[in-house]
C-alpha cells in the first residue's frame, strides 16, 4: 500500500448542517458528500476542513434572498445549522478554517484559524503544493476555494463526485470560470438542486 502523497491536501468546503438535506440552505446530496468525503480522507496525508461562520454578515443575509448574492440565514454561530454534518468524521481535519463573520467570504482562502492562521499559509508551513477541493456547493464555495487555490499557486483539482451543486445554470457558469483558472476537474457531479426547493 502506498502512502498518501504529503505535498496534496483535501480541502474540504464547507459540509455543515445547513447545506445537508433539512438545513436552512439544503443541496440535494449534500448528506451523501458528507459520508462519501468520510470515506476518502484517508487517502490523504493532510486534511482540512472550511466552514461558514456568520455573526452577522451584512446583506448577504436577507428575508427576500435571490439565491444569486442573497440568502437566507445560515450557519449562524451557536446554531446547529453551523456544525459539520455528523457524517463528516470532523475529528480527521487536521485544522478548520472559519469565514464570513461579518462578510459573504464563499472562499475557503478568506477563513482562518482560531489563533488567525489563513489556510495558505497553514497549507504552505505544511508543504503542500497541491490540492484537491470537495464538498458544498459546487458552484458556489467550492469553485471559489478553487480559484483562490490557484491564486495561490496551489494545483488544484476538484474531485466532482464528492460535491453537490446548487443548479444546472450556476454550474454551467461556475465551470466555464474553473476551466478557464486552470482548476482540474476530476469525474462527474452527481448531485445537482437547488436550494429553494429543499425543505
Amino acid at each position: 500500500m502506498t502512502k498518501p502523497d504529503p505535498t496534496r491536501a483535501l480541502i474540504v468546503v464547507d459540509v455543515q448542517n445547513d447545506f445537508c438535506e433539512g438545513g436552512s440552505l439544503g443541496v440535494q446530496g449534500g448528506a451523501a458528500v458528507a459520508g462519501a468525503i468520510t470515506g476518502l480522507m484517508k487517502d490523504y496525508a493532510v486534511v482540512v476542513g472550511t466552514r461558514d461562520y456568520h455573526i452577522d454578515p451584512g446583506d448577504h443575509f436577507s428575508d427576500h434572498p435571490d439565491y444569486v448574492d442573497s440568502w437566507p440565514p445560515h450557519c449562524v454561530v451557536h446554531t446547529d445549522g453551523v456544525a459539520f454534518h455528523p457524517a463528516l468524521n470532523a475529528d480527521g481535519l487536521q485544522a478548520v478554517f472559519s469565514k464570513g463573520e461579518y462578510s459573504a467570504a464563499y472562499s475557503g482562502f478568506e477563513g482562518h484559524t482560531a489563533d488567525g492562521t489563513t489556510l495558505e499559509d497553514w497549507l504552505k508551513a505544511h508543504g503542500v503544493t497541491a490540492v484537491d477541493v470537495v464538498g458544498i456547493a459546487t458552484d458556489y464555495c467550492v469553485k471559489a476555494t478553487a480559484l483562490d487555490a490557484v491564486k495561490d499557486g496551489f494545483a488544484t483539482r476538484i474531485l466532482l463526485n464528492y460535491t453537490a451543486a446548487i443548479s444546472p445554470d450556476t454550474w454551467a457558469k461556475a465551470r466555464a470560470q474553473l476551466v478557464e483558472a486552470g482548476v482540474e476537474l476530476d469525474g462527474d457531479l452527481l448531485y445537482i438542486g437547488s436550494p429553494a426547493e429543499s425543505e
